[in-house]
């Protein structure tokens, strides 16, 4: 009766529903010299619990601020703020000079155009032209 007892208590203390009297009988039935084979896996916890109980640090802690790691941060906010306003420095010029280049290509492209429409007239007047000397020669032959 008092192993199916303890082996009741063993799958509620596995299930986190054993009260402090149910763990006190388990851990006095797990602590003897006879435990049952198939729950000696579950005596060797026990005891490890009975002798860490005991067990305490001795060594003191020491607590040091670390405030150079806080300081650390507040000039790496203060590095990136930096770079953050000279980025953005050198993209407004960049941007500037892009805005230059093209209004330039824009206005070459006009100026280019231009120039093709007076190369275009020149060439008809010059054929013109090429034409009256080649009447002016007839006229002139004739009249001779």
């Amino acid at each position: 009766m008092e192993l199916a007892n303890i082996e009741k208590l063993v799958e509620k203390y596995e299930n986190a529903e054993t009260t402090l009297q149910e763990e006190a009988i388990l851990k006095n039935y797990f602590t003897k010299e006879d435990v049952a084979p198939h729950l000696q896996e579950y005596s060797y916890m026990f005891t490890y619990f009975a002798t860490t109980k005991d067990e305490t640090y001795t060594k003191t802690i020491k607590l040091e601020p670390k405030k150079s790691k806080k300081r650390n941060f507040k000039w790496l906010s203060v590095a990136a703020s930096i770079v953050l306003l000279f980025s953005i420095f050198i993209g407004q010029q960049e941007y500037q000079e892009y805005k230059q280049r093209k209004e330039a290509q824009r206005i070459y492209a006009e100026v280019s155009k231009g120039l093709q429409l007076l190369s275009t007239n020149l060439k008809k007047g010059e054929q013109a032209v090429a034409q009256l000397y080649i009447h002016e020669k007839t006229v002139n032959n004739a009249l001779k």
